[in-house]
């Protein structure tokens, strides 16, 4: 980072220290969440039902529309050019023979690229979305195995595949760091992560360890993780009237669009993205080389380029979770009292960004115990970015803090279930803030009592059928609340009764839009056929990041700030003839396509009588949402009790999950439809997590040696059992809607629970993912 970039990180941390002080001493009601949201209060039947997507019958019937499905006229196809070695430099680059090829419209590479700026990496800004802090095709400079080098243009997408291959480069290879034991041994540093250290230590705990009655301490190790989303990164970009135009499949448009005008010295309004369609994002749907290219390579080519990456493609550019080595050592009294928890390791980074995994975020807030000590370390390896992945930290974290729990209850001859209750904390062990909500006992019970866990036998390879030795697991999933700042809602009111509300959101399949037009007309008092919903465009006021389990948060606050607004506007509009006037804005609710005093329903009018009378076809207002003044306040978080049963074949050490069940504490449960399948889908991806997945990493040259589907394994219809899903629905009275996030909670915790009850059936212990058939023979 530049002198002034460090100077305003280091004024943003001075300043979110001093608020971290203030914000917990000042009272409930000035914060964000204090008084309890509306809809927890008064509901008009909507919120809790089950509602099918409304994007669903669009996709299923092939009328939705994704980026790489915009039909422009005069379009070009393009084809990418990865580096071979992990770094140094292009000593010469040869394209004649591609330009030569038939329906070759233009080849770019370092040489003959338009000049752009470096994309501001992801965390720098409020609007910063790069992958990270290099420049692209602006030098003869390789930084990791999968660079793209160069970009051919094409009239068919077949054509600029084969001039691709028609390239020939040769490299100056210069020294590189491609191993994790190579990286150890030149030196780690103090992992941050969001701009906050990895680091927590209350007392001494290493000492408290040495000193304990019982304990465990061992590494787990988890490999990389690649993006595997079924629908892959595509982009259909072109100049219009010097403005950039870009379809893309995004989680962060306002973001995306921001950054992209700072590379082309554009103004934020010269730059338009639209994403009315992600596909599957899970944090890989974000900002990377290739939209870059595209509109680089659109503006040379004066045509519209569209630029889908292959499979391998997605492997050579698109980050994802980088491999974790993690000690876990608990020290506890006989009654399984925890007196120490440490847990420390390493993650390998890029010298380009800064994405450490933060194993330990769930690891704070999670048991009581007299001791902490939590860090995560880094160190630097030349490859491909990490970035953000499904539940980062606690995804892989929980792996290993939850296989430590119940190696610590077979040490004590505890049942697993009781050690952790037994530790269950009154208040945030390490924060100190209270729990905003916290339901993981009920959680605990509920799913106990539903999966038979007292049928459960304690001595490992006890229960057999035939070939099979069945075992048991459970593990504890946590993931924290997020809303982040930047969201913002647009509401607009017509005479006719229908209403059209617009957030800079993004639909990937989890049912955003479905949600967001339930809370709003919930709040509007509009059956849902009269609520229209925008989103995925960033023309659309705000900033709203899908990602984190926050959007329903952040589109939930925006909308109430708008809806507000709304009231009091249309009281102006009501004047002094209507049953309202005289009447504060809080003392008015909506109900039944109008406004009503909320403690006298027959003080009412419709809005189409308020516009009517002040003779408007509409009225629009917008507002952004309120600070997230509430993570500094309370401890906030979504709970599981994750409970695992395997069969593992003692002949051949194959391993098949034969019943799962999620027990989840999430705050209210808004469209129980979608929610049920976003935990199902959540706890699959655990399931690959724990049995198949592994980026195969060539430590000699830094390659991605597994780049598809062929090689890369992800849980299939056959290595998936059903899956029973439940939920405490006690609605949190300090979040919006009373919800909590849900996206991600449900990957974590699966890793641990499978271990554990690999363990159950055979006695082998497996602490490195994943859990794959040589490792149990």
């Amino acid at each position: 980072m530049t002198i002034v970039e460090d100077a305003k990180v280091a004024v943003q941390s001075a300043v979110q220290g001093v608020m971290s002080k203030l914000v917990p001493l000042a009272p409930d009601s000035w914060i964000p969440g204090g008084v309890p949201d509306p809809l927890i209060r008064q509901q008009h039947g909507l919120i809790g039902s089950e509602v099918s997507r409304l994007d669903g019958a669009f996709k299923v019937q092939g009328s939705a529309r994704f980026a790489a499905e915009v039909a422009l006229d005069d379009i070009v196809y393009a084809a990418l050019v990865f580096a071979t070695i992990p770094r140094g430099r292009i000593a010469s680059i040869t394209t004649a023979s591609a330009e030569a090829a038939t329906g070759v419209v233009l080849v770019m590479t370092h040489l003959n690229a338009p000049r752009m700026n470096k994309p501001a990496v992801f965390g720098s800004s409020p609007t910063a979305a790069g992958p990270s802090d290099l420049p692209i095709l602006q030098d003869d400079r390789i930084h990791w195995n999968g660079q793209p080098i160069a970009v051919v243009l094409a009239e068919t997408q077949e054509q600029a595949d084969h001039a691709a291959s028609l390239i020939e480069t040769r490299y100056a290879p210069e020294p590189s760091t491609t191993t994790f034991e190579g990286a150890k041994a030149g030196g780690a540093q103090p992992g941050l992560f969001m701009g906050q250290p990895l680091l927590t230590e209350i007392g001494d705990a290493e000492a408290t360890l040495a000193a304990a009655t019982h304990r465990v301490d061992h590494v787990y190790r988890t490999p990389r993780h690649n993006h595997n989303a079924i629908e892959p990164h595509a982009t259909t970009v072109a100049w219009v009237d010097g403005t950039l135009v870009i379809h893309d499949a995004s989680q962060l448009v306002t973001a995306e669009a921001a950054t992209i005008a700072d590379v082309f010295d554009l103004t934020p309004e010269q730059v338009r993205v639209t994403s009315p369609y992600v596909g599957g994002g899970f944090g890989g749907k974000c900002l990377w080389d290739h939209q870059i290219i595209g509109a680089a390579a659109a503006k040379l080519a004066q045509r519209p380029v569209r630029i889908a990456l292959s499979r391998e493609g997605v492997y050579r550019i698109v980050g994802g979770r980088t491999l974790t080595e993690q000690r876990v050592a608990l020290g506890a009294n006989a009654d399984g009292h925890l007196t120490a928890l440490i847990h420390t390791g390493t993650v390998a980074m890029t010298p380009h960004n800064n994405m450490p995994e933060p194993f330990i975020a769930g690891t704070r807030g999670a048991y009581a115990a007299d001791s902490f000590k939590l860090s995560v370390e880094t160190v630097t390896m030349n490859m491909l970015a990490n970035t953000f992945m499904r539940a980062p930290g606690e995804a892989v974290g929980t792996f290993a803090l939850e296989s430590a729990i119940d190696e610590l209850a077979v040490e004590l001859g505890i049942d697993p279930i009781d050690l952790r209750l037994r530790n269950e904390p009154e208040q945030d062990p390490t924060s100190g803030l209270p729990f905003s909500s916290r339901h993981i006992v009920e959680a605990w019970h509920a799913g106990a009592e539903r999966f038979g866990w007292a049928k459960r036998n304690p001595v490992p390879r006890s229960h057999r059928d035939g070939e099979w030795l069945v075992g048991m697991g459970c593990a504890t999933a946590t993931y924290p609340y997020y809303r982040m700042p930047g969201g913002a809602a647009r509401i607009t009111l017509n005479r006719d009764g229908t209403a059209l509300v617009e957030v800079a959101a993004h639909e990937m399949g989890m049912g955003t839009s479905t949600t967001t037009a339930m809370v709003a007309a919930e709040r509007l008092g509009l059956p849902m056929d009269k609520v229209e919903v925008r989103y995925g465009d960033s023309i659309i006021p705000g900033a709203i990041l899908a990602g984190g389990s926050q959007q329903t948060a952040a589109i939930g606050a925006a909308v109430i700030a708008a809806h507000n607004a709304l009231v009091a506007e249309l009281l102006k509009l009501a004047g002094n003839d209507s049953p309202l006037a005289g009447l504060s804005a809080d003392q008015i609710g909506s109900e039944d396509g109008g406004l009503a005093r909320l403690d006298d329903a027959t003080k009412r009018e419709s809005y189409v009588s308020i516009l009517e009378r002040a003779q408007r076809t509409s009225v629009t207002v917008m507002e952004q949402g309120s600070q997230p003044l509430e993570l500094m306040h309370w401890s906030m978080h979504s709970h599981g009790a994750m409970f695992c049963e395997v069969r593992v074949n003692a002949v051949t050490g194959e391993t098949r999950v034969s019943r799962f069940l999620g027990s989840f504490d999430t705050g209210r449960i808004l469209n129980p439809k979608t929610a049920r399948s976003q935990f199902r889908g959540g706890i699959i991806m655990g399931l690959g997590l724990a049995l198949m997945e592994e980026t195969q990493f060539d430590e000699r040259n830094g390659r991605i040696m597994n780049p598809s589907l062929a090689e890369y394994h992800v849980p299939v219809h056959l290595d998936v059992p059903e899956i029973d899903v439940i939920w405490t629905d006690i609605a949190d009275p300090h979040t919006p809607m009373g919800a909590h996030g849900i996206g991600e909670i449900g990957i974590t915790g699966v890793g641990a629970a499978v271990a554990n009850a690999i363990f159950n059936a055979t006695g082998r212990r497996v602490r490195d993912l994943p859990i794959t058939l040589d490792k149990l023979l």
